[in-house]
Order: C-alpha cells, then structure tokens, then sequence
C-alpha cells in the first residue's frame, strides 16, 4: 500500500530530473553557438555557465524557505513555470541578438531550475524508506542522464549547422552575406527553448491536477503552525552536510569543466567537425547514462561511500591521463571520464543528507548553493586553456583537484557527526 503511495509521485519527480538535464545539457551546445553568432573566445563563452550557475548560489535559500512555508509541490510548479517562461523569453532574446540578454535569459531558467533541484533532490530521498534513499536518487539521477543524453546528441544537432565561418573565410558567395548567416544560427538556437517551454507547462499542468503525499518534515511544520525556522544554519553543524556542501561545490564545478569545454575541445584541439563532434558529446552522454544504472545496480552489493571513493579516484586517474596527451587519447578519456562522473553527484547528495530530520530542506538548499562551483571553476579551466594554447590540456588538471575533493568525501568527509 505504501508503496503504491509513492509510485505516481515519484514517476513525476523522475520527470523533473529529465527536465532539467535537458536544459542544463544544452549549455555546452549553446557555448559553441554563441562563440559563432556573438563572436566570442572561449574564456568569453564560458561567462554562459556563469549566468546560469549563478542563481543556483543566489536562490536556494529563499526557495527553502518557500517551501518550509508552503510545500514541496508549490516549489516544484512555480520552479515549472518560471524556467518555462524563461524558455520562450528565448524568442524575443534570438531578435536582441545581445550576448547579455542571452546570459539574461540563462539566469531566469536556471531560477526556475533552481527551484525544482531545490525540491526534487531532498523528495527523493525522504519519499520511501530511509535504507534504500541513495540507491532511489541514483535511480531518479538517471533519468537526468537521459535528458543529458537527448540533449547532447540530438538537440544539439539541431543548433549547429557544421558551419563555423568568421567574417574573414565566410564564402564570398554566401546568399545575403554575414548578416544572412548570423541569422541562421541564431534561428537554429530558437526551436530546444521553445521545445522545453512547452514541456515545462505541461508538467506543471499535470503537478497542479496530482496529490502528493505530506512527508514528515511537512507534517511537522503543519502542527507548529507556521513557528519553525524557515531556512536553519544549524545545519551545518553536521559533519556529513558540511564536507558534503564543500565536496558537491567542487564535483560541480569539476564536471560542468569538462561538460562545458567538450564541443570546443572536439572541434578546436581534436580538429573534428561538429556533426561529428556532436555524436561524440551524445557517446559521451551515454556513458554518463550508462554509468548512472550501472552504480545504481552496484549499489545492491557495495556500499555507496566505498563507490564513491573508488569513482572519484578513476576520475582523478583519467584526468591526469587527458592533461598529458591531450589530442584524441584525451577525447576518449573524456567519455571514461563521464562514466564515472555518473554516481558522484546523488551520493554525495543523499551522504550529506542522512540524519538531518526536519533539517533535510535547509541542507538541500545549502547543497544545490554548493553548484556555485559551475560559475567560477569552468572559468578557470577555460582561462587555463585559452592562456596555454599550445599545452591547452594541462587545463584539465583543475577538474583533477576537484575530484580529490570527492575522494575525500568518500573517505573521510561523509562521515555523520
């Protein structure tokens, strides 16, 4: 009975890691868009992650306290119909053409993103039994590999054209010149926005029309009648959250390093095409997809923690491996690399959680804030590798620090206090 409580709720939940997989997935797609159609380098490019990451350090708190004030469920629907509205202000921002409405319109959809992370991560793990929490969020992070793997190998062939002119080598025969081509790629960057706005509101539709069960954590906030702390610092007193906050902020920002560079490095430094680069980012995604059920089924024999020390420790290994050779050893350690990635993010999430009772959405907020690392550590790396062009991949042992981080956290950080 219990568990045919949970069955329609859950499946809706799962919908939200898909959703915002498909947004997030498309960044690195829009990062070599916007190097053509506003002509920017790459370390300029990379200020797109910024714009979108950012409010994911900025919001979080105020989105507990939403929540603690009204439900899970408010969050998730107003989260839905922000990023939706975000979608289609993408229309008016392709007739701007202005890099910085663009980053604009990356901010409102990640505050709506923002708001579903926010709500989905801690539902998961307290919406069914305590001892199965980490094998259901891995579960529920799956079908955020597949939204990542959509994305990567078919909607981002729906941007890029496999053209990649400057004003110097575009064809002098090239119907309605520069203007004419900008035109076109900027159009191509419409239709995926308009796509997941159209999602968004349905989802929303069916989360307004659905019941949820109340969790504890609400079911306690509806008996103190609106005297509990909204958003509790006192959280952090917890080892497991504290190291798990420090842990996430590098993994993101280790992980969105690599995600965010991959089309360039293809096309740039492997010398590939971008239909051909774009197969490789869908291969490459698959192996993150692939990694996500494949953990989720380890995780009925071995212990998540031990997991993940040993993935994060491969990660640092193949890192290492990349930074040496670069070139097309570097592309394929790239794919190992993404395999590995795969349980980091919902392990470290459900550890931190673990035994914070009514303070599971105040930790939520602390960890979603900790994706902060997505708008400075990418950066980095992309400065590291527009400084060293002739040894660009030596930029790739900045994620290698980050994933140390994690192998701590498996070791020693996720410890409960």
């Amino acid at each position: 009975m219990q568990r045919n409580k949970y069955t329609i709720p859950l499946t809706l939940i799962f919908c939200l890691f898909f959703l915002w997989a498909i947004s997030s997935n498309l960044l690195p797609t829009m990062i070599r868009q916007l190097m053509k159609t506003c002509e920017l380098n790459t370390f300029e490019a990379s200020f797109t992650e910024s714009a979108y990451w950012l409010a994911y350090f900025i919001f979080p708190i105020p989105i507990a306290m939403f929540m603690k004030r009204y439900s899970y469920k408010a969050g998730i629907i107003f989260g839905l119909s922000l990023a939706a509205l975000g979608g289609f202000l993408f229309f008016p921002a392709s007739l701007v053409k202005s890099y910085w409405v663009y980053l604009c319109v990356f901010f409102v959809i990640a505050t709506g993103m923002c708001f579903l992370e926010t709500a989905a991560n801690p539902y998961v793990t307290v919406l069914g039994t305590p001892n199965t929490a980490i094998r259901r969020l891995n579960l529920a992070q799956s079908f955020n590999g597949l939204g990542a793997f959509i994305s990567a190998m078919f909607l981002s062939k729906l941007v890029l054209s496999g053209n990649n002119y400057t004003r110097e080598t575009l064809p002098a025969d090239f119907a309605g010149g520069w203007d004419a081509y900008i035109q076109q790629e900027t159009e191509a960057m419409r239709l995926p926005y308009l796509f997941l706005g159209l999602m968004l509101v349905i989802v929303a539709l069916v989360f307004v029309f659905t019941k949820f069960p109340k969790i504890a954590d609400e079911q306690e906030a509806d008996k103190a009648g609106g005297k509990q702390k909204l958003i509790d610092f006192g959280a952090l007193r917890h080892h497991n959250l504290r190291w798990g906050v420090i842990a996430q902020f590098f993994y993101n920002g280790g992980q969105t390093a690599i995600n965010s560079l991959f089309l360039v490095y293809c096309c740039v430094y492997a010398g590939l095409d971008e239909a051909t680069a774009t197969t490789f980012f869908g291969i490459y995604m698959l192996a993150f997809l692939a990694g996500r059920w494949v953990g989720t089924a380890l995780m009925v024999k071995f212990k998540p923690r031990h997991m993940l020390l040993f993935y994060s420790l491969m990660l640092m290994a193949l890192c290492i491996v990349i930074s040496i050779f670069g070139g097309n050893v570097g592309l394929y350690a790239m794919i190992a690399v993404s395999f590995f990635m795969s349980i980091i993010y919902p392990t470290q999430f459900s550890l931190a959680l673990q035994g914070l009772g009514g303070q599971t959405k105040s930790g939520s907020a602390f960890l979603v804030m900790a994706i902060v690392g997505n708008a400075c550590l990418p950066q980095l790396t992309a400065y590291v590798m527009h400084i060293n062009e002739h040894m660009y991949q030596i930029a790739y042992l900045v994620p290698m620090v980050c994933f140390a981080f994690c192998a701590y956290y498996g070791w020693k950080g996720y410890k409960r206090s």
